[in-house]
């Protein structure tokens, strides 16, 4: 028996329970890897996010592993058509943080373990769920064979094919997109050093990031899934819509996606939670999902300390289910926005839309507005 089950030690989980942990309440990561993935997925910490880090005292830690990039430029045929600092939207982290999520998994591991060496127990996959009104109980496989965990709530923090919400016949519609997208990384060989930058060509944008270890990632936006993903494959690419040379055989991580996106019709039942990927899957466009579960868990501490104390909790449960659907719900068209701008278009569209880009951008007022949404704040 303890306090709080957490279902899923991704940087979500992870971090809700060192939230906790620091709360003096009892918890107990469930996570059904052996170990952390070691595939760069997630990489960008935006600023409201790197506040919330900053409360179980890992921000820092996380900046000096990260490259801060504090501005991002527009490119089109070569030229850079406008510049988008974000200086001006946080004083207090005015920059999104760059950082391997593997990396991110590692430090937020480490602080769970600081605060309770015993809270996260691998190789334990969730078969069942009963909710007596009083406690929940979870059915769980474990290396060691069958066990049974209980506990006064349940957070799901379990990803897009999250088993608590098939547990609970909780339904999240699935939409899908016609976008499909080529990412790798490569040894840094653009002029753009710690900056990002957006190539909005006519055959679809791609993107451009710093990480650490003098590494950038290049994002290429397809009309299909590619058949056969290489290197050789995402250089030509880059070439042909940036004018920038890659070195295939330098090339350190490859991935495909493809992009849909499910919002949960609740995210709280009973004493039970859903939060990050098991609540809401949008486009990784933008970088908004890893920061939106970390928003999610921050939002859903004063509930939880609610039910573990005896206290009422009905009403913090409600508002939290009504903000964080709703912050899913912006974050979603927010991905739709960056998705369609991303798109190809002929020559006779493409150079009045990059115009308008242009002389938007040198707004201030629209600028500032821009950076915001950006960054999620």
């Amino acid at each position: 028996m303890t306090d709080v089950l957490i279902v899923g030690g991704g940087p979500v989980g992870l971090f809700l329970g060192s939230l906790l942990l620091q709360q003096g309440v009892a918890v107990r990561v469930l996570e059904k890897r052996s170990g952390r993935n070691a595939h760069t997925r997630a990489i960008g910490i935006h600023p409201p996010a790197l506040a919330a880090l900053e409360r179980i005292g890992v921000a820092r830690e996380l900046i000096a592993q990260g490259v801060p990039i504090r501005q991002g430029f527009a490119v089109s045929s070569g030229r850079r058509i406008a510049r988008m600092p974000f200086a001006p939207v946080s004083d207090r982290y005015p920059f999104v943080l760059a950082v391997p999520q593997p990396v991110t998994e590692e430090v937020l591991e480490r602080r769970l373990r600081e605060l309770d060496s015993g809270a996260l127990l691998r190789n334990a996959r969730v078969t069942g769920m009963h909710d007596d009104g009083g406690r929940v109980t979870l059915s769980v496989t474990t290396a060691g064979g069958a066990a049974s965990y209980t506990a006064a709530f349940v957070v799901g923090a379990d990803g897009a094919y999250s088993t608590v919400r098939a547990l609970l016949g909780v339904g999240a519609p699935e939409k899908l997109y016609p976008d499909h997208y080529l990412m790798g990384d490569f040894p840094e060989s653009s002029p753009f050093g710690s900056d990002a930058a957006l190539f909005l060509a006519g055959d679809g944008i791609v993107e451009s990031f710093p990480l650490p270890g003098g590494v950038r990632r290049w994002v290429v936006r397809l009309g299909k899934p590619p058949a056969c993903p290489d290197a050789e494959q995402l250089a030509g690419l880059v070439a042909r819509r940036t004018r920038m040379a890659l070195d295939p055989c330098a090339n350190s991580m490859l991935s495909s996606f493809s992009v849909r996106s499910r919002l949960a019709v609740r995210m709280a039942s009973g004493r039970t939670a859903l939060i990050g990927d098991a609540a809401h899957e949008i486009s990784p466009i933008g970088g908004q999902g890893m920061n939106l579960g970390w928003l999610d868990a921050e939002a859903l501490l004063p509930a939880v300390l609610a039910v573990v104390r005896d206290e009422p909790s009905v009403a913090a449960l409600r508002r939290f289910d009504a903000t964080r659907r709703r912050a899913a719900a912006a974050a979603k068209r927010q991905a739709e926005v960056n998705m369609a701008l991303g798109r190809p278009l002929p020559d006779g569209l493409l150079r009045p839309r990059n115009a308008a880009i242009a002389w938007a951008a040198a707004l201030p007022a629209f600028n500032a507005l821009v950076a915001r949404r950006f960054t999620m704040q």
